[in-house]
């Protein structure tokens, strides 16, 4: 893959500690801006959350996930086991502290304080993505075509309406539609909806082709990629990492910049730092449409469902399980996907995938919904990006761009002062 000649000067080693969107877009404007990068990943790289995300590029996401009315919501659902959103009953201090947290913040002021912040973030990011698409090498199937959110609830339709005007305070493109401007969209794809709002202003992409072509491109650049390494310990001294511990090896850095996705507190804890956050377990299918095709992606609101056209398929996924990090797929939750599909596309009669065709994956959700970016305040060379939730693709490239930024000590790109890994 040819690239761009980017300045070699070597400025100091940086450890990158994960190899997801954040990782890789970190790696990939430190060695931009001149660093020396290491990227360690615990496993091999190829089957972290990002692969399996719906690929939505998503300004339109400005409400943080600690939200007023969620806590309700999230009551009814908890006892659902198809339902879009459960909790595991267990004793953990971790979960505990971390709801009592999140109920903390599900408010309308947080929200109010947090959408220009996370919306800023968002159109950072999708401009980046725009450079990113336009260089050689890279094609993962950018498309400008919005975003559909899609009810069939009369008190759905008012919510959104009320969320549509306030995106459109915020400057984002939302226009609010009805049943047959929606079908209007969808020509090949019969529709059984009350409306839909069109936010014109996200996007979507082929996260396997992204993913693939960030790794191939940061190793043709010069990033040492160390996949099944994982880390054990940091030496620390005078408040300063000075070297990272891994696979039984030792790498010197100047700066180390820490991701790890749903292992982030795990990781936080071998540097003497709390992180609070939980994984949220996500399920995602491919399904090939036999005639219709679909033209937009959505998100079916009720059922809390996402479809994307990709790779000539179609994805559906969704579900938020939040517990500990395990391998086990839950076919109740899958089963719940797959029953919301015809009552929003009437014509799609998707069978139960088999278990090994699910992918599963966990996004690592702060109690308060926002990201953790920026220095830690602890460990003055240490650099901290995660904790995105469902964002976390839509993020990474305004994700890396900033974490290179704060490795050169200048201003951001955009304002993060809510985001402080050292909040909590």
């Amino acid at each position: 893959m040819s690239g761009i000649n980017f300045n070699k000067k070597n400025k100091g080693n940086i450890v990158v500690i994960g190899g997801g969107i954040a990782g890789l877009c970190s790696a990939y404007y430190l060695l931009k801006s001149g660093w020396k990068v290491t990227l360690l990943d615990a496993g091999d790289i190829t089957d972290n959350c990002s692969y399996g995300n719906a690929g939505m590029i998503v300004p339109s996401h400005f409400t943080p996930l600690a939200a007023p009315g969620i806590v309700a919501q999230g009551m009814k659902w908890l006892f659902n086991s198809k339902s879009p959103f459960y909790v595991k009953p267990s004793i953990s201090m971790q979960l505990f502290s971390w709801g009592l947290k999140f109920i903390r913040h599900a408010r309308a002021s947080h929200v109010e304080r947090s959408a220009p912040a996370i919306r800023d973030l968002n159109l950072l990011s999708s401009t980046l993505y725009d450079a990113l698409a336009a260089e050689p090498g890279f094609d993962f199937e950018w498309q400008h075509k919005g975003i559909l959110m899609l009810y069939k609830k009369e008190q759905t339709a008012e919510e959104e309406m009320h969320l549509a005007a306030q995106a459109q305070e915020l400057g984002l493109d939302a226009m609010v539609l009805g049943r047959q401007e929606v079908q209007a969209l969808e020509p090949q794809m019969k529709l059984n909806v009350l409306g839909g709002v069109h936010y014109r202003c996200d996007s979507h992409l082929y996260p396997q082709a992204l993913m693939g072509q960030l790794i191939q491109y940061v190793k043709q650049q010069g990033a040492v990629v160390q996949p099944h390494t994982a880390v054990t310990g940091f030496e620390i001294k005078r408040g300063e990492i000075k070297a990272v511990l891994a696979g039984h090896q030792r790498f010197e850095a100047h700066k180390v910049v820490m991701t790890g996705g749903a292992w982030l507190p795990e990781l936080a804890k071998k540097a003497g730092l709390t992180i609070s956050l939980m994984p949220g377990k996500g399920y995602s299918f491919m399904y090939e449409p036999h005639k219709q095709r679909l033209q937009h992606p959505a998100l079916l609101l009720e059922a809390r469902v996402a479809v994307t056209p990709m790779n000539g398929q179609i994805r559906f996924g969704g579900t938020m399980e939040l517990a500990a990090v395990n391998d086990r797929i839950n076919l109740n939750r899958v089963q719940g996907i797959v029953d919301a599909i015809p009552q929003y596309y009437p014509n799609l009669q998707v069978e139960m995938p088999e278990r090994k065709n699910v992918w599963f994956g966990f996004r690592p959700c702060s109690p308060d919904g926002l990201p953790y970016l920026g220095n830690s305040k602890k460990i003055k060379n240490l650099l901290i990006a995660g904790g995105c939730g469902m964002m976390g693709l839509s993020l990474g490239p305004a994700v890396g761009k900033i974490v290179s930024e704060l490795a050169e000590e200048v201003t951001p790109s955009a304002n993060i002062r809510l985001f402080s890994p050292d909040r909590f």
